[in-house]
């Protein structure tokens, strides 16, 4: 059991469910497309952690993607734009969403050794509460049920904010911060983690970073896998993460590590 630890926090898309996290990639580009706008896959990735509204009002923002949408409708998107795409956007989401919804290998087992240890298991996300009422059962069926939930649209504001980790603790019962492990894989889902003044653990090779899925991660050779992984860490690693692992399935070590250093002291 545990000594100092009380709670881990996780993020859902691309660090429990979701290898790649890709059920976003798509309905973003759709939702643009509507609108008569191309954005690709990789430009809709670059703020994905953050609450969705804010996620589209970060894209509407990149010089390019404003470019175009002037281009198109003859003057640079405002509020009543960003509005308008996500209106539509969330519906594409909640339609796909369960198509996305396989736990990532280890899972299950993470979530019983990290219950085994004393430690409360919470959770964050930036979707929104009616898209993860399609996630919830699903997830459960496949035997990962959280001991709480925090939406984006939830509270006042979302990720890069403490507010939803503030939550979490209030759910859980578990303080201080320092007693809390939080693990994402984005680089707002680990800057969370940090303002609300908890251990961060960056998750590489499942998330964003890569965005692959698992039958296309292992189809990739080892040396592009190398570079890959490489690039995910600096990310996360840039963003302030303590530690970074390909997947939750190697979080337990690092759940040893921070007890150790806690033992000797040390703080986040």
């Amino acid at each position: 059991m545990t000594t100092h630890l009380r709670a881990a926090i996780f993020d859902w898309a691309g660090t429990v469910i979701d290898f790649g996290s890709r059920a976003p990639m798509g309905a973003f580009v759709e939702a643009y497309r509507r609108f008569g706008v191309d954005i690709s896959v990789s430009e809709a990735r670059k703020p994905m952690g953050l609450p969705k509204r804010a996620h589209i009002a970060a894209l509407m923002a990149e010089p390019a993607i404003a470019g175009r949408w002037a281009d198109q409708h003859g003057a640079p998107p405002g509020e009543t734009e960003i509005d308008q795409l996500y209106d539509v956007f969330v519906p594409l989401n909640t339609e796909v969403v369960a198509e996305f919804c396989t736990l990532i290998p280890g899972a299950v087992e993470m979530a019983n050794a990290v219950r085994a240890r004393g430690m409360k298991l919470g959770s964050t996300t930036g979707y929104v509460r009616p898209i993860m009422e399609r996630v919830l059962p699903l997830a459960a069926a496949q035997g990962y049920q959280p001991d709480n939930l925090v939406c984006a649209g939830d509270l006042a504001d979302g990720r890069p904010t403490p507010l939803m980790m503030y939550r979490c603790f209030a759910d859980l019962g578990v303080y201080p911060p320092s007693a809390v492990v939080k693990i994402d894989d984005t680089e707002p889902g680990i800057l969370e983690g940090l303002a609300a003044g908890t251990w961060t653990v960056g998750v590489s090779i499942s998330g964003n970073c890569v965005g692959l899925s698992a039958e296309e991660w292992a189809a990739t050779p080892e040396e592009d896998q190398a570079t890959l992984r490489a690039h995910a860490e600096a990310q996360l690693l840039g963003a302030g993460a303590h530690f970074v692992i390909d997947s939750i399935a190697d979080l337990m070590p690092v759940l040893d590590e921070i007890e150790t250093r806690m033992a000797r002291g040390e703080a986040p």
